[in-house]
């Protein structure tokens, strides 16, 4: 059965439709999800795309953490869906708490549009499995607010326990200890700035190498 990956999409979101696209390049079925809908559609997984959902209004992704999707889809977390969060979906993902931390500016205030190298610091997650630990892989990067940030007991937490799942080799934004993405306590949620949706084919973006989340994913799915 083919695996059924839903993508909201939010008004001011921009890349639902790359990243649905990745889906069905991977090879899994593409579901649209509206906002104001609380029905999930029956989808296996969920990624909450990049964009500027609401404007970036109040602050990046608090306004788009209290849609009706999105309790939709902190039920499923809670009952393991694997989710994924990319650049503002990751901002959307920490205000609806279910990934800690918080996404602030960049240092020196500037918007980066980048392809970065990022280190694969966790191979085990429902969205990394596909990609060996310590690889580093080629993924574009855009956004103001893509600096991680949490309190020093948070950081150590994510460390301690693994949960930190890619590093920027170049940490252009400076993020704490380099931080690109992180997952939850279960390694089913996954957040990162960067748009492993831009890196899935060779005639668009700058490697294939975002490919693999969304086959870990499909993987985690059928297993």
């Amino acid at each position: 059965m083919t695996a059924k990956i839903g993508v909201i999409t939010f008004p001011g979101t921009l890349d639902d439709v790359d990243a649905s696209r990745a889906v069905r390049i991977a090879g899994a079925e593409a579901v649209d999800l509206w906002h104001s809908d609380a029905d999930l559609r029956g989808v296996d997984a969920v990624v909450v795309p990049g964009g500027f959902s609401y404007g970036d209004y109040l602050r990046s992704g608090a306004i788009s953490a209290l849609a009706p999707v999105m309790q939709s889809v902190i039920d499923a977390a809670g009952k393991g869906m694997p989710v994924l969060g990319i650049c503002n979906g990751f901002q959307v993902l920490t205000e609806a708490r279910l990934l800690p931390g918080a996404l602030t500016r960049n240092q020196g205030l500037h918007f980066h549009c980048t392809d970065t190298y990022l280190e694969v610091t966790n191979a085990d997650t429902a969205w990394t499995s596909d990609f060996e630990l310590g690889q580093k892989i080629l993924i574009p990067a855009k956004h103001g607010e893509g600096r991680f940030q949490a309190d020093p007991a948070t950081i150590d937490e994510l460390e301690g326990e693994g949960r930190v799942v890619f590093r920027y080799t170049d940490n252009y934004n400076g993020s704490v200890n380099a931080i690109a993405g992180v997952t939850n306590e279960t390694g089913r949620v996954v957040g990162l700035m960067p748009h492993p949706e831009h890196a899935v084919e060779k005639l668009t973006g700058p490697s294939i190498d975002g490919l693999g989340l969304f086959l870990s994913a499909i993987g985690k799915i059928a297993a």
